[in-house]
């Protein structure tokens, strides 16, 4: 029965050629850093910080500007621009990319940058050993590279890919000094990080702090990045606020100066304050979602999975939880990101009466009238793996009332960190799980809903799906892109392959005092270089 029809090691030596960046910068004062100093609250302590392995979000806020990349995304236009590869040409079959590279670059450590230290950083990236938990796959089908010379590389493709550029263009493929990386280990690297970014990496006291200092040589930035000004911010303090309800409050009493993730009700009454202004920030990339493992009993039975998307009652999640101040999804791919398939708004729409008459179709009954359905003896019970970040618990209690009432017990499995989550999953016991991923081009769906993607926690197989994916991340033609991923989101809903919940907006509350206060493309990483003091009294 269906529910719906349109579904819808640096050295001692090398860190001493930048003493006066570095290790004086450890040196100064806590006085002398306070005239231009900000502290910057982040709401989650990633379980490493190395770009290149590690592949929270969080990480990113800090680290966008330590490292550049070899192109970037104007936050604009969206449009591709130089980074520390002035130019770049595609070959015609897509499969080669040649980057011409800036030349006077020189990293933190004064390492100079140039194809050398590309290729170093690829041979980081792709070595198994490292574990690249995101970098390593936003290189798609790499082969390797040639080095033209000191100032051009090509990187070799084993098929088109034609989100490369967007890969290059985000902090996890960040440009790091061949010499740091060849002094540290890969567990000591993220404690002396080393850029050609316009802030150099200070300290980082994990569970504490995570220091950077502008960088005063800075002159290559990408044409989105300002002139220096006389009131720029100098010193960025770190600090970890885990605690969703501390967060208003420190921005309130000028504990911390700029924070993301801040909780609805708080953000709707800073809307009152005079000192603190609030951002909100569309991210593309995928919703907040449950996948779910239709490989396992009873979540393998197609109606069973429609009945938990009508089931629930999304909009009433959107007005409690979130204020209103994200939208409802509808897709695998919010709103704000390229190719959506804004025919699938309204899928599912909430009918609880439906659902449990879909249920009761499919044989299941409620014998012994305890409000959980059964069929054959076993009672309809579903396992959810919840993280505890980001309101999840909070949507995960809503949707176990709601699909009470239609005669389907909820087991709720918290998990306290994304290691953890994945455990959970590897074991298999599971029948949805909450996740999400962030980005601006969709190629990341492979990952989830091909047969061989990595993260594909669905367990669903179907060479259509897989033909649609790998063809929309070969293909250059915008129009082709569109049509494909428009039929791949469609595929994914009509399977019922995830209940969407709700589009992501990170809502940002800072100082009055501080402008412009600006995000990249991605909407998760701030401008760092950009930010100035309104008002600046001097030292």
């Amino acid at each position: 029965m269906m529910i719906t029809t349109i579904f819808k090691r640096a050295t001692t030596t090398v860190l001493l050629l930048t003493c006066a960046l570095i290790v004086s910068g450890r040196d100064m004062t806590r006085a002398q850093d306070d005239s231009r100093r900000i502290v910057y609250g982040l709401t989650f302590q990633p379980s490493g910080f190395d770009p290149h392995i590690n592949a929270s979000s969080e990480l990113g806020i800090p680290l966008r500007s330590v490292y550049d990349t070899l192109v970037y995304r104007d936050p604009v236009s969206q449009a591709f621009v130089a980074g520390l590869a002035e130019s770049w040409a595609i070959s015609e079959d897509g499969r080669e990319y040649t980057f011409t590279l800036r030349q006077n670059v020189l990293f933190h450590d004064g390492t100079p940058f140039n194809a050398s230290a590309v290729a170093a950083n690829l041979d980081r990236i792709t070595d198994p050993a490292i574990a690249s938990q995101k970098a390593v796959f936003l290189l798609g089908g790499y082969a390797g590279y040639s080095v033209i010379d000191d100032r051009t590389i090509r990187i070799a493709l084993n098929d088109p890919y034609s989100p490369l550029l967007d890969s290059l263009s985000q902090v996890y493929l960040g440009m790091a000094s061949p010499t740091a990386l060849a002094a540290y280990s890969a567990e000591r690297y993220q404690f002396y990080q080393v850029g050609t970014g316009p802030f150099v990496f200070v300290e980082y006291v994990p569970g504490d702090r995570l220091v950077l200092r502008r960088n005063p040589a800075y002159v290559w930035g990408p044409s989105f990045y300002q002139p220096v000004g006389a009131n720029a911010v100098e010193t960025i303090e770190f600090r970890f606020f885990t605690d969703p309800v501390t967060r208003a409050l420190a921005l309130e009493s000028g504990e911390a100066d700029i924070m993301g993730e801040l909780l609805p009700l708080d953000a709707r009454a800073l809307n009152a304050s005079t000192e603190v202004s609030l951002q909100p920030e569309i991210i593309p990339g995928q919703p907040l979602q449950f996948l779910i493992n239709s490989a396992k009993f009873p979540t393998d039975e197609l109606v069973v999975r429609q009945a938990l998307l009508v089931g629930a009652d999304r909009e009433a999640i959107a007005d409690s939880i979130f204020q209103r101040l994200s939208p409802v999804a509808w897709a695998p791919l919010s709103a704000a990101t390229p190719y959506y398939n804004a025919d699938l708004v309204g899928a599912y729409a909430f009918d609880p009466a439906a659902a449990r008459d879909a249920l009761i179709g499919l044989g299941y009954s409620d014998s012994n009238n305890d409000g959980v359905l059964e069929r054959n003896g076993a009672e309809l019970e579903i396992r959810v793996i919840t993280p505890v970040w980001n309101a999840i618990p909070d949507v995960v209690q809503l949707l176990e009332a709601q699909w009470r009432t239609i005669g389907i017990r909820t087991v709720i499995e918290q998990v306290p960190s994304r290691g953890a989550l994945f455990e959970q999953v590897a074991a298999g016991d599971y029948h949805l799980v909450a996740w999400y991923e962030y980005g601006s081009d969709p190629a990341y769906l492979s990952r989830y809903f091909t047969s061989m993607g990595d993260l594909n926690w669905t367990g669903y197989s179907a060479a259509e799906l897989d033909g649609l994916l790998i063809e929309a991340g070969r293909q250059s033609d915008d129009n082709a892109r569109r049509s494909l991923y428009g039929q791949a989101q469609r595929i994914v809903m009509e399977q019922a392959l995830i209940l969407p919940i709700r589009d992501y907006v990170n809502l940002n509350g800072y100082r009055r005092t501080l402008n412009p206060v600006e995000f990249d493309a991605y909407g998760w990483f701030p401008l760092l270089h950009n930010l100035s003091f309104s008002t600046f009294s001097g030292e």
